[in-house]
């Protein structure tokens, strides 16, 4: 069985006909210094989320936005890249080990949104809300400086370093 996540919002599954409309959840500073070591993050300071959710068709379905301010390092130079995110999302939990394809049609496209395993009793809104955050971020943020940090380093370009590198020098030797 594996550990509890960082953020961490368990519902049983026989409580969700009995949720209000709107369930706010938000990560305290404990659980963001958490987040922040997990997703190697440099800053983490919010983290939060309103949602509803329902059974529809045999799944559990939650709907809702989520909202986080962080900041990751720039794969060039390490330096913070802010970023802000607010957005709506919708996933869908199905039972491990359940075959999917052999359920009623959701009323939503796979693209639509997100699929996610549970145990058959609970559901944990936290972990969803932060793995949910973790597909949001930039995956290779850049600071504004990047390319000239690199460049000073000595690290070429893609269009000097790329496959037709060789048949621009020919071009320019002409």
């Amino acid at each position: 069985m594996s550990a509890t996540p960082e953020f961490s919002r368990p519902i049983r599954v026989d409580q969700i006909g009995k949720m209000g409309i709107s369930n706010p959840i938000a990560a305290n500073a404990v659980e963001r210094a958490a987040l922040m070591q997990r997703f190697g993050l440099l800053a983490l300071d919010r983290l939060e989320a309103d949602y509803s959710i329902d059974t529809e068709n045999g799944f559990i379905v939650a709907r809702g936005h989520v909202r986080a301010a962080l900041a990751q390092p720039c794969v060039a130079t390490g330096t913070p890249v802010p970023e802000r995110i607010d957005s709506d999302f919708i996933l869908r939990f199905v039972v491990d080990g359940s075959d999917v394809s052999d359920t009623e049609e959701l009323e939503l496209d796979a693209e639509d949104c997100d699929t996610i395993g549970y145990d058959g009793q609970i559901i944990d809104m936290g972990e969803a809300m932060a793995e949910t955050v973790a597909l949001a971020m930039t995956p290779y943020p850049r600071a504004p400086d990047a390319d000239v940090v690199l460049r000073e380093a000595g690290v070429l370009s893609e269009e000097h370093a790329g496959p037709f590198a060789a048949l621009l020098a020919l071009k320019d030797k002409q």
